[in-house]
């Protein structure tokens, strides 16, 4: 299997008027495609920078991150330009955070189309790959609801669907379960492994629950800003 994040050296230093904290430091990550990787660690740990800095949402201080393969082309992602991050997270990433953000006038069907009409897919086509994934995802029959009209697990299943209507080689996913009672959490972090699995996805998620974890191929812990393989 071929390399489909590749990190190298990686450190974050924040940097305030009274302080300067670094979180990572020589920070080495090797994602092989297909993998589901979960990484662990204390709040405050730098789980979620992270996950920031391979989307391209934070920027490093130093090291490299690279991700993509030979068929999607590579990206050196703090050397993008905004029109190029733009087209990474579209067209590479599915993203899943802790808050759904779904937008509140739209149904799920809308939200879940949306990326895909902004990535310039014919609204038929959208609408077609739209309902097919909230099938996938448990929850068709809500399609035409607001936000407000569904439980904090459905708006969690749209969010999914949502991170997948693109076809992305990559799944980051940030505390997927964070909001959800612990029955919710099982089931959405059970579907969104087996959503992973079905479309043959590339995985990296953070959680601070190790139930979740343990249903990850490479398990890693970040301790004093490094990984460290972490048995569960």
């Amino acid at each position: 299997m071929s390399s489909i994040v590749s990190i190298k050296n990686l450190e974050k230093t924040f940097v305030s008027t009274s302080e300067k904290l670094t979180v990572l430091s020589d920070l080495n990550l090797e994602v092989e495609e297909g993998k589901k990787i979960v990484i662990v660690g204390e709040s405050g740990s730098g789980k979620s920078t992270l996950l920031n800095i391979i989307g391209g949402i934070d920027s490093l201080t130093g090291g490299s991150v690279i991700a993509g393969n030979d068929k999607s082309g590579k990206w050196k992602v703090a050397e993008l330009s905004e029109k190029e991050l733009s087209n990474y997270r579209s067209h590479f990433l599915g993203l899943v955070f802790q808050f759904h953000y779904l937008l509140k006038d739209f149904t799920a069907l809308e939200n879940v189309c949306m990326p895909a009409l902004i990535a310039g897919l014919p609204k038929k086509l959208a609408v077609e790959k739209a309902e097919a994934l909230l099938r996938d995802t448990g929850v068709i029959e809500r399609k035409n609801h607001l936000p407000s009209e569904l439980s904090g697990g459905e708006r969690q299943r749209v969010a999914v669907a949502r991170a997948l209507i693109n076809d992305p080689s990559l799944i980051l996913a940030d505390e997927p379960t964070g909001n959800l009672d612990p029955a919710n959490a099982s089931l959405i972090s059970g579907l969104l492994f087996d959503m992973v699995e079905k479309y043959k996805k590339t995985l990296i998620l953070v959680t601070h629950d190790m139930n979740i974890a343990e249903k990850g191929d490479e398990v890693y812990r970040i301790v004093k800003g490094k990984l460290e393989k972490a048995g569960v």
